[in-house]
């Protein structure tokens, strides 16, 4: 028992450190972790760090692996609810919407920061974002697919291409809600999948109309 407790501390830990280590990352980026600051933050010995962590890109790449694992909890699985087809599909880019709404990460979005970081930068934590966000646009390309098979999404319609839209109006709707209006940009995010989606559907009315 004694050693399953002290197990299940460090998973504690662990998760405790990648959750703040996540929500820093949104805001200045993974380079901008460093174990003095996420310690003091945490309040733990900066010597803790090395029970879990042999060097900051382990940090790095955990960090990335949590965020996705966060995405799943906050956007994915709550779509998943939705019946399947376009109202699940519509799903999702809301459950992106109220992900950033409500301020779940103090930065907006952790894969929005860290792309612009590591994009023309090569290595391990590059890959760990691209296989994240390749897997995010799978699945929703993925829903658009089964949207299509069960009649509700317009035969002729480009599954990639309609999944490389809504992927660019959530990341507008991020970059504008920091910079710019933030209703606006969710409400214009929002309108404009909701009016792209019931145009392919052969049956508005399983959207709302606004």
């Amino acid at each position: 028992m004694t050693q399953d407790g002290r197990r299940l501390r460090g998973l504690r830990s662990r998760e405790t450190i990648l959750g703040q280590a996540v929500s820093l990352a949104s805001v200045e980026g993974l380079d901008g972790l460093s174990l003095g600051r996420l310690a003091a933050a945490i309040g733990i010995s900066k010597s803790g760090f090395f029970a879990h962590w042999r060097d900051k890109e382990e940090l790095q790449l955990d960090a990335v692996d949590w965020a996705a694992r966060q995405w799943r909890e906050h956007i994915v699985a709550p779509a998943l609810r939705a019946p399947a087809g376009v109202r699940r599909l519509f799903a999702l880019h809301e459950a992106r919407l109220r992900f950033y709404a409500e301020h779940v990460l103090p930065g907006g979005c952790f894969f929005r920061a860290v792309q612009a970081e590591f994009d023309d930068r090569p290595g391990e934590v590059r890959d760990r974002i691209v296989r994240a966000l390749r897997d995010w646009e799978a699945f929703i390309r993925g829903l658009v697919e089964e949207a299509i098979a069960l009649g509700e999404l317009a035969p002729g319609v480009d599954p990639a291409q309609l999944a490389f839209e809504i992927e660019a109006l959530g990341e507008m709707a991020v970059t504008h809600s920091r910079l710019l209006d933030e209703r606006l940009a969710f409400a214009h995010a929002r309108r404009a999948v909701l009016q792209r989606l019931r145009g392919l559907c052969p049956d508005p009315s399983l959207l709302p109309e606004d």
